[in-house]
C-alpha cells in the first residue's frame, strides 16, 4: 500500500493565533466552516483543541463516504493533528505567522492507499479532490476570521 497525501494552504488576513483558535474551536467555528462534503458533525468529547474527539462523515465523491472519528492532539504550538480511529487517515493543520496581521494555514492529509488499479486511481485523483474540499474549508475559515 502506498501512502496518499493531499496538501492545501492559504494566506488568511488575521493573526496566526486567531486562525489557530478558530480551527481548534470544534464546538463553534469548525462546524460553521465545514463545506457540504461533511455531514453528521458531532463533538463527542472536549471541543477545544487537544483532547477533542469529533465525528463526521466526509463525502469525497458521489460514491465514496468516509466515516471519521478523529482524536485531536496539539503536538507543537500552531499545530493540530486529527487522527482517525477508523482508518489510517491523519490530517495535520499548521498555522504560522505570514507577515503583519496575516497567517499561513496549511492542511495535509495522509493515509494508506489501496493497492492495484484502484490504488492507482486513488493516488491520482483523491489528493486533488481532497485539496479542493480543504481549499473550500480554508476559504470559509478566512471569511469567518477576517474582519
Amino acid at each position: 500500500m502506498a501512502q496518499v497525501e493531499a496538501t492545501t494552504e492559504r494566506i488568511i488576513a488575521a493573526d496566526a493565533e486567531t486562525v489557530f483558535d478558530a480551527l481548534a474551536d470544534y464546538t463553534g467555528t469548525r462546524g460553521k466552516v465545514l463545506p457540504e462534503h461533511f455531514s453528521e458533525y458531532e463533538v463527542r468529547e472536549g471541543g477545544d483543541g487537544e483532547g477533542t474527539l469529533v465525528h463526521w462523515k466526509l463525502q469525497a465523491t458521489s460514491k465514496r463516504v468516509r466515516d471519521c472519528l478523529l482524536e485531536v492532539t496539539e503536538p507543537t504550538d500552531g499545530q493540530l493533528v486529527e487522527a482517525d480511529r477508523n482508518s489510517s487517515m491523519v490530517t495535520t493543520w499548521v498555522v504560522t505567522p505570514a507577515g503583519e496581521g496575516k497567517a499561513k494555514a496549511v492542511v495535509t492529509t495522509v493515509w494508506n492507499g489501496a493497492g492495484g488499479i484502484g490504488g492507482f486511481f486513488e493516488r491520482t485523483f483523491a489528493p486533488k479532490g481532497l485539496a479542493r474540499i480543504y481549499d473550500t474549508l480554508l476559504a470559509n475559515l478566512a471569511a469567518e476570521v477576517e474582519s
